[in-house]
């Protein structure tokens, strides 16, 4: 199965992914051009249903002449059950499927919504020459039958690569009377959920938007709850986002010291003595404590502090 870009020991780094609408090669140019790790261009949400198809020869235009400077290439079709989706998959991977990395589904209920958007590309990817899985799937998880099915969502196929929580759509779709901004407080179950469903099928987490953009502070809670609930990145719906989203995602330098200290010292451990335990300022380690030191270490690579 091919791998994003920016791979690094085999651990994929999404502290940010930016959307903008597909419509718009100057807003795509601006995105491409940002600080973040992922770019989606979107054919969804951000396209009225007058500039949908004709938005599709944009995006085409944008994966072929931008300089996307190692980011993840990705763009958001409309949904499975529309009318727009089969076309928004054939007419953009065929003519630009060697520049994109990956294809986002919304609105994804179950488990056949992703194997049925998987052999689509399957048959594209054969018809163009790329590699079977060379386009990965990121898909949203936004309603309640999402939420309910999201383990058999994220065990689909070897193509997915992450889960993203769509706040937004969620909190229509069971019928909450706004969208609020202490969204930890009152969907703390479906993002919970979309991490375990996630971590369960070692793919990526991605949370929702902040959709007050010009709030830096509220993004940046926001962020650091994501953080602590062990998200891996964060939806940016506006550039100013970025930075403070990728700080935020980003480890400290004390804490990219400490996770080298723990990584060398196990390694060494299992060395000299074949202990797969051992005790680090008064902590105790084992293996499951290497993945997430690990991360942290991948991070600091992709950034230039290590």
């Amino acid at each position: 199965m091919a791998a994003p870009p920016n791979d690094s020991d085999g651990i994929t780094v999404r502290r940010s992914e930016l959307a903008c609408p597909a419509h718009s090669l100057k807003m795509m140019a601006k995105a491409a051009a940002s600080e973040a790790d992922e770019v989606i261009f979107d054919l969804e949400d951000g396209c009225a249903p007058s500039q949908k198809v004709s938005a599709r020869a944009t995006l085409v235009e944008a994966f072929t002449t931008l300089d996307f400077r190692g980011k993840i290439r990705a763009f958001r079709a409309n949904g499975i059950h529309t009318k727009f989706f089969y076309r928004d998959v054939i007419d953009v991977i065929e003519a630009a499927g060697k520049s994109i990395d990956v294809m986002v589904v919304p609105k994804v209920q179950d488990a056949a919504d992703v194997i049925f958007a998987d052999r689509l590309l399957t048959q594209i990817e054969q018809n163009i020459g790329l590699p079977i899985g060379r386009i990965r799937l990121e898909v949203l998880i936004e309603s309640a039958k999402g939420v309910l099915h999201a383990e058999q969502i994220a065990a689909s196929t070897p193509r997915l690569a992450g889960l993203i929580f769509g706040v937004v759509d969620y909190a229509g779709n069971i019928g909450a009377r706004d969208t609020v901004r202490e969204q930890f407080a009152l969907y703390h179950y479906p993002k919970a959920k979309t991490v375990a469903a996630a971590r369960a099928a070692g793919i990526s987490a991605v949370d929702g938007v902040t959709l007050q953009f010009r709030d830096l502070q509220q993004c940046e809670h926001d962020s650091i709850s994501a953080t602590q609930m062990g998200f891996d990145g964060k939806w940016a719906i506006h550039p100013d986002q970025v930075p403070v989203i990728n700080r935020v995602f980003t480890p400290s330098r004390e804490e990219i010291a400490r996770a080298q200290e723990i990584i060398d010292l196990y390694d060494q451990a299992d060395l000299t003595s074949g202990t797969g335990a051992m005790v680090y300022k008064d902590e105790m380690v084992d293996a499951a404590s290497l993945p997430v030191e690990r991360k942290k270490l991948a991070i600091a690579r992709k950034t230039g502090l290590l």
